[in-house]
């Protein structure tokens, strides 16, 4: 991946990040996974509240992408709601209910990597 591309994923996963934190996702992560996955580049990992609110989250990071020419190549789980992917191909969105998020555990998979972590915001909306 050249530069640029490299910069506009980073700048995509750190706006779907904020739009977590923004509509009250929990532990919100960014793992750089650039030069260890074949896969992708980075992961935004975040837990929700409710099915849909996680719902909702995905369908603006979703809106989002498409804002930056980040087009969504594939969806799995938003029915169900307990863990929620969207694929952007550089960028991998999850989206975990509680439960899910513990029992996965991405973080210790990737432990390894650089694992950037989003303040929540307080109630009078500073980060």
């Amino acid at each position: 991946m050249d530069k640029k591309a490299l910069e506009e994923a980073r700048a995509f996963s750190l706006a779907a990040a904020h739009l977590a934190v923004e509509r009250h996702c929990s532990d919100v992560i960014i793992i750089d996974l650039k030069g260890h996955s074949p896969l992708t580049d980075f992961f935004v990992v975040a837990t929700g509240t409710s099915d849909r609110q996680m719902r909702s989250v995905c369908d603006e990071i979703s809106a989002k992408g498409r804002e930056m020419d980040f087009n969504r190549f594939g969806r799995a789980g938003y029915e169900q709601a307990r863990w929620i992917l969207l694929d952007f191909v550089s960028v991998i969105v999850h989206i975990f209910d509680d439960e899910s998020r513990e029992f996965y555990d991405l973080e210790t998979l990737w432990a390894d990597v650089e694992v950037t972590a989003l303040e929540e915001k307080d109630d009078q909306g500073a980060a």
